[in-house]
């Protein structure tokens, strides 16, 4: 899919891979950027960065984004793509205890981290349906094909929104509707510097603008997974080759990690 021409909205692009995703799109000479973000102050620069027009939303209030992909087709026409991408990282609350986050953060992982989807596409898979089709572009992350170490609520909701994004693409392809999912491991993103360091950040942390860049070559290429680390294929690949194999691994990794962390402090 080349974006040139086309309507774009991005949620969660206020700041971080939403930020950069609307400026690569901007250069990429879309027709029209809905930049989406629960802050408006952030959506409004980013908006006047790249040439767009922006709405402030909270996607887990599924009237309210449903009132704004209505509005974006008024204004700006037919939403060509649409990028899921806002998220939130919830840890556990006590280490070592994977169900120990509280049920508020376990919701709001699932409200933000797949829900938000889920309404999205209630909304514009019928209107993509009627006009012939349009692409989705979910942002989940490697933790959501492999884990988040210290993060249950973060890696199980991510593992779902992969899920959807399976589903989506699966089931709508007679539709013309294709689905992108990307899947980074470390960025430098706000959302990164939220969470302890973990084995997101091993094969190094890409910026935004990098990530942004990988998104544009597999929207291009239409791939369903995009991977903006080269590592990830390869854990996956171990990871499915052998499941109890690569568990060990992680309690190993797992230790090595908490082993590190006792001998900084």
């Amino acid at each position: 899919m080349e974006v040139r021409g086309r309507t774009v909205a991005v949620t969660g692009a206020g700041s971080g891979i939403g930020r950069a995703l609307c400026l690569a799109f901007a250069r990429e000479g879309a027709g029209q950027i809905a930049v989406i973000d629960i802050n408006q102050a952030d959506a409004n620069a980013v908006a006047s960065d790249c040439g767009g027009r922006a709405y402030g939303c909270d996607v887990t209030d599924e009237n309210v984004l449903a009132e704004i992909l209505e509005r974006i087709e008024g204004e700006q026409g037919a939403i060509d793509l649409f990028c899921s991408n806002a998220g939130i990282a919830r840890m556990d609350a006590v280490k070592g205890e994977a169900a120990s986050a509280p049920n508020r953060d376990w919701e709001a992982s699932w409200q933000v981290n797949v829900m938000q989807h889920i309404y999205a596409a209630r909304v514009l898979v019928p209107k993509m349906r009627a006009r012939g089709g349009g692409r989705f572009l979910i942002t989940a992350s490697a933790a959501g094909l492999l884990t988040q170490l210290g993060g249950a609520p973060y890696a199980v909701t991510k593992h779902a929104a992969i899920g959807f994004a399976e589903m989506l693409a699966i089931t709508h392809a007679k539709d013309g509707i294709g689905v992108s999912v990307l899947c980074p491991q470390g960025v430098e993103t706000p959302l990164l510097q939220s969470i302890p360091a973990g084995p997101e950040r091993v094969d190094g942390v890409l910026s935004a603008e990098a990530v942004a860049i990988s998104t544009i070559e597999g929207l291009r290429k239409e791939a369903f997974l995009i991977l903006p680390h080269d590592n990830v294929q390869r854990y996956m690949q171990a990871k499915t080759a052998d499941y109890d194999r690569w568990i060990r691994g992680m309690i190993k990794l797992g230790r090595r990690l908490d082993e590190g962390a006792a001998t900084e402090r």
